[in-house]
């Protein structure tokens, strides 16, 4: 393993772009300082005068646009040698000075908020600069009537200190209590089994290896599924606590809230999967026939269904290949990834100390940044096209938006980056002759499918059920929530596949369901995503055009509203239908 000073400037990032040294970095960070330890001369003053309500605004976010690049640089020094002490200081200081202008402006919404809309109108109409927060204002005022007295507000920050604790209980028993012992490889060596590396288990060749890693995972979470039920019960609980106390129809209807999502879109998602399981149906029975096996179970749904092939892609053919594969999005998006690549965007290899993983990030007013450890594989290939989908988002919101509305929600996050993945997909089942190959992307392409767009939709009916059971008075236990999760893997899986005992465990084992109606925005962001990459291949101009504007809105708009720029209605069933009809085409491939 290379050391950091052995990598080659061109494959490494250029964080100096963000701040040239350590030296100018630490004069923003003084400044934060500086600025948190001075009483605010805003607090309490915001509704005074249409000046007050700008200087506010305007003062919170030059602040926060400084502390993010000042953060930003500093876990990104960090990442690139995690054994360094330097950075290892230096981040815990960025952390904490986030969490100091966090604190010191904690006032500014609730303020603003207890401003009359009227006077608010009235400020808007007289000052042309507040114009522009008119949308984040706006977003502010809808929560209005979810927000309680002071009191009231100030009672709900302290029981916030209890309500996380059933996620700490299952994040401590997830990640350090519980053992699974050891399991052994094809090779006959023998490897501690974890949670980290239970899918290169589940991905072995040999079946008793499988089967061997399966049932000790199980065992474990079967041996304490009482005690994880109770913590699952818990963080419904304090869910149900908060939609009550805020005056939420449901615990489903106050997470949607928060990004402005309609219900509906949640219950189209799932009524258009199973309406399409006969897909997933004919997909079991592929992997099936392909595995060669009597019987299909769960066990058996991460194996490969083609043998492995020697498919080495180095970094510049990959670039080669991203640049290619995206030429339908137009030579603008296209000479922006190219910048990307030439003028460093992208941090390339792994190297010691180096942070594990992959994404993309940065701070507003410098490029985006991409993270890699690229090793030579077609999965390192997807990973490319996938960042670089982000950092094209990030590149277009930051371009077009001022900074207050240059982020994006989690809702749109993954469709720029899933929508490339898909073109790459598309790309290179077209430009492959090989059919050991073909039959690998089909393959990759199914474990998409699969995993994004069944599983995670299996996962966000389990916890609607599971909160509605809940919210209707019963206790949700070990063993009706295990019911619940077997119903479900014999609805979504079908008549072909062995429901086995300890697949019923699952639902304790998944650290997401401790963040309440997430796992759903996988699989609309995915369908999406299918749906825009197909028109664009179709070359349909007025989606890619509509694209463009999608990937500049950043947050100036909701999601829905930003995804209806290049013709996808997510309150419809027929972009999740698309995806699906996508995934019926490919299964006739194999």
């Amino acid at each position: 393993m290379p050391a950091r000073s052995e990598i080659d400037d061109k494959f490494k990032w250029a964080v100096s772009d963000l701040y040239s040294s350590d030296e100018a970095w630490e004069k923003d960070y003084n400044s934060i300082l500086e600025l948190t330890d001075q009483p605010s001369e805003l607090k309490g003053r915001m509704g005074e005068s249409a000046g007050m309500l700008y200087k506010a605004l305007k003062e919170y976010e030059q602040v926060e646009y400084i502390t993010e690049r000042v953060y930003v640089y500093a876990f990104m020094k960090y990442y690139e040698d995690t054994g360094n002490s330097k950075y290892q200081e230096i981040s815990g200081k960025a952390q904490m000075a986030a969490m100091k202008v966090s604190e010191k402006y904690a006032f500014l919404e609730p303020e603003l908020i207890s401003i009359d809309a009227d006077v608010l109108d009235k400020y808007i109409s007289e000052d042309e600069r507040l114009g522009m927060y008119k949308h984040f204002i706006d977003d502010c005022l809808a929560g209005k009537e979810h927000t309680l007295s002071e009191k009231e507000e100030a009672l709900l920050a302290k029981a916030s200190q209890m309500s996380t604790v059933p996620d700490e209980v299952f994040s401590k028993f997830n990640n350090a209590d519980v053992k699974f012992g050891k399991v052994k490889r094809e090779n006959g060596q023998e490897d501690e089994l974890t949670n980290g590396n239970f899918a290169t288990f589940m991905e072995s060749h040999d079946r008793a290896v499988r089967k061997a890693a399966f049932e000790a995972l199980y065992k474990q979470y079967g041996a304490y599924i009482n005690t994880i039920a109770a913590a699952f019960y818990g963080n419904v609980k304090q869910a149900m606590f908060y939609a009550d106390a805020r005056g939420y129809k449901s615990t489903l209807n106050m997470y949607l809230d928060g990004s402005f999502i309609p219900e509906n879109v949640y219950k189209n998602l799932i009524k258009t999967v199973n309406d399409n399981l006969d897909k997933m149906y004919c997909y079991v029975d592929i992997r099936k026939k392909a595995l060669g096996v009597d019987e299909l179970h769960f066990y058996d749904i991460y194996a490969p269904m083609v043998e492995d092939i020697d498919w080495k892609i180095s970094y510049d053919e990959a670039k080669d290949i991203v640049v290619k594969a995206l030429a339908p999005m137009g030579e603008e998006y296209v000479s922006h990834i190219k910048e990307g690549f030439n003028n460093g965007w992208v941090d390339v290899y792994e190297n010691t100390g180096k942070r594990s993983g992959a994404f993309s990030w940065g701070a507003y007013g410098t490029h985006p940044y991409v993270f890699l450890n690229y090793s030579d594989t077609l999965n390192d290939v997807f990973t490319v096209i996938h960042e670089m989908g982000h950092a094209m988002h990030t590149y277009y919101s930051n371009a077009n938006q001022p900074y207050i509305y240059a982020g994006y929600k989690i809702f749109v996050a993954e469709v720029a980056s899933t929508c490339n993945e898909a073109i790459l997909m598309q790309y290179m089942l077209k430009n492959t002759d090989d059919e050991k190959k073909k039959r690998y992307l089909l393959n990759h392409f199914f474990e998409q499918f699969k995993g994004t767009l069944y599983r995670q939709t299996m996962f966000a009916e389990f916890e609607m059920e599971a909160h509605a059971k809940a919210e209707q008075g019963e206790v949700l236990s070990a063993e009706s929530l295990c019911a619940m999760y077997k119903k479900l893997n014999e609805k979504y899986f079908g008549p072909d596949m062995v429901i086995d005992d300890e697949i019923a465990l699952e639902w304790a084992r998944i650290p997401h369901f401790y963040t309440p109606f997430y796992v759903y925005q996988y699989a609309t962001g995915y369908s999406a995503a299918i749906a825009i990459s197909t028109k664009i291949l179709a070359g349909d101009e007025q989606v890619i055009a509509g694209y463009r504007k999608f990937l500049s809105g950043g947050s100036s708009m909701h999601p829905i509203e930003l995804l209806k720029l290049c013709g996808i209605d997510m309150t419809r069933p027929d972009v999740v239908q698309e995806a699906l009809d996508v995934f019926g085409k490919l299964l006739k491939q194999w």
